[in-house]
């Protein structure tokens, strides 16, 4: 199960990060239009103080519609609930427990993906090794961005920087106030993966806003 996790998250390119109730409705609609527009990983990130069994139950719609359309669920920050949620991995900060902690939480099969914020967090994440090395890498900020208030931007040299030294093989995504005005700006400026949250969920036609995004990372879409 953990390979062929790998292998969809390595044809991921769009990523989004959603609350567990946007805008305080059931997420359902708006995840299956993401969906639908291009995205194949989500993530539920509720910054909200929730119990264990608040976030199982909020995380139904989202382990239905990555299931039903063969999509990636990521539940944010909480390894030892990544079964439970029906997640197929968990995404950790540089301030989280370790990589290897939250694989030994989240099981053998989960994914495990870590922020950086910095070329030395980012080259310190690939250098890493055995279960200490995370699936997945997300880069950024690129600008500053609400959703992380009080993260100082890294800006485009961070992403230049992950595009000169990752190898094709490492699964990263630019992060941090990128929407379809600056995408552009990011895949100029090598990347090839984007996350996004307001860009999509804050869209008046989220499935329209996902398949442009989608298509700026991969003009063949």
């Amino acid at each position: 199960m953990l390979a062929r996790r790998r292998r969809k998250l390595a044809a991921a390119r769009l990523y989004f990060v959603c609350e567990a109730l946007p805008h305080g409705q059931d997420p359902s609609p708006l995840l299956e239009a993401a969906i639908k527009g291009g995205v194949e990983l989500i993530q539920m990130r509720e910054k909200a103080p929730r119990c264990a069994e608040e976030l199982i139950a909020l995380s139904e719609p989202f382990a239905r519609a990555t299931r039903d359309h063969a999509a990636l669920f990521f539940l944010n920050d909480r390894p030892e609930l990544v079964e439970a949620c029906g997640a197929d991995g968990v995404h950790v900060g540089q301030d989280d427990e370790s990589v290897a902690a939250a694989r030994a939480a989240a099981g053998p099969a989960a994914l495990v993906g870590l922020s950086t914020h910095s070329p030395a967090q980012f080259d310190a994440a690939l250098a890493a090794g055995g279960a200490s090395r995370a699936d997945q890498l997300s880069a950024g900020p690129v600008w500053e961005t609400p959703t992380k208030q009080g993260r100082p931007a890294a800006g485009l040299e961070l992403i230049r920087h992950a595009a000169a030294v990752a190898s094709a093989d490492v699964a990263w995504f630019a992060i941090g106030g990128i929407d379809a005005d600056n995408i552009g700006e990011v895949v100029e400026a090598g990347a090839r993966r984007a996350v996004v949250v307001r860009a999509i969920r804050d869209a008046g036609d989220p499935e329209a806003a996902a398949r442009a995004l989608r298509s700026a990372l991969d003009p063949r879409v």
